[in-house]
């Protein structure tokens, strides 16, 4: 049974983070998915219904194979729990698409230090999202450093750079066409010795073929490895909401040749098709770790499924202003 329930007695810091997400995500819910809560509020619970949830959650780009189960699923609790209105209806499917948004298991950051690296084609935040990641767990009381492991682009040292020094954390870098995996062992090694709790690093942004990618992140892995044998490591692929269905399309086999664990989902602020989080863990089987929703180096924010649930289908409406 999927019924959602809203969470009681937050801290005012959640709030605040709630009220965040919710302005991120602003586009998103007052757009599509203001349909769908429109197209269950007040309504008789036929097949009409149903077609049109299904179209109003493709339009909302959860992707065609994902909407058709949420709604078989919706379906499935309307008949086991003998739903009568549209409102019952829609707090069931609050609840279906919260369930299909949790991660199944937890980000291991427990490791002497915690690796995390950051993977993704050119052009979806890979660099401020580094940045953002460093300023989150900066503020958390961790100690982190940046490694510079896109060494192939022009000027994306630099740009880390910049960003480290907002964050104000260090950076570990080397020279244009250095090889990636050395100059994370390095940051890796530096970081244990000097006490540090975590290592964010940067990889190469282009689309490599299957076995280049596999051997370029299998040879940075075991370098962390070798640097530290107690250090953790997540690979967290960043995705841009904008391109929606599109990215996760193409990120497919290079979410598969690179091994990645998690998913950034960035940029959900300036798109009204957020939709397309329900069906990253359908299509890519990762849990979404974090989402964007905004340009500040704050706006970066770990996921949360009920969260962003009561953000898209909020419990009461909001309607676009004429």
């Amino acid at each position: 049974m999927f019924f959602f329930k809203k969470k009681r007695d937050i801290s005012e810091k959640e709030f605040e983070e709630q009220q965040k997400i919710q302005r991120g995500l602003e586009k998103t819910r007052t757009g599509f998915f203001q349909n769908i809560i429109n197209t269950l509020t007040n309504c008789q619970i036929d097949d009409d219904l149903y077609n049109d949830l299904e179209e109003q959650l493709i339009l909302a780009d959860v992707g065609p194979v994902c909407a058709v189960r949420l709604v078989d699923e919706l379906r499935d609790e309307v008949e086991a729990n003998h739903l009568k209105t549209g409102e019952e209806a829609l707090n069931a499917l609050r609840g279906i698409i919260c369930q299909e948004l949790t991660p199944r298991y937890p980000l291991e950051l427990d490791g002497h230090p915690a690796v995390i690296l950051v993977i993704g084609v050119n052009g979806v935040g890979k660099t401020t999202t580094i940045a953002k990641l460093a300023h989150l767990y900066k503020e958390q009381g961790k100690r982190v450093m940046l490694a510079a492991g896109d060494t192939f682009r022009a000027a994306a040292s630099e740009q880390l750079e910049l960003w480290a020094d907002r964050a104000g954390v260090p950076l570990v870098q080397a020279g244009q066409g250095a090889d990636p995996a050395a100059v994370i062992f390095d940051a890796v090694q530096s970081a244990n010795a000097k006490g540090y709790d975590m290592v964010i690093a940067d990889t190469a942004g282009r689309l490599h073929n299957k076995k280049g990618l596999m051997d370029e992140l299998g040879k940075i892995s075991r370098s962390v490895k070798k640097a530290s044998p107690e250090a953790s490591l997540e690979v967290l692929l960043v995705l841009d909401a904008i391109t929606g269905q599109n990215a996760i399309s193409q990120a497919e086999e290079f979410c598969k040749a690179a091994g990645a664990t998690g998913v950034v989902l960035t940029k959900l602020d300036g798109t009204p098709k957020g939709g397309c989080a329900v069906s990253v863990w359908e299509n890519l089987g990762l849990p979404i770790r974090f989402i964007g929703v905004g340009e500040k180096i704050d706006d970066l924010m770990p996921f949360d499924a009920q969260t962003f649930v009561e953000s898209l289908l909020p419990e009461v409406p909001t309607h676009k202003e004429d």
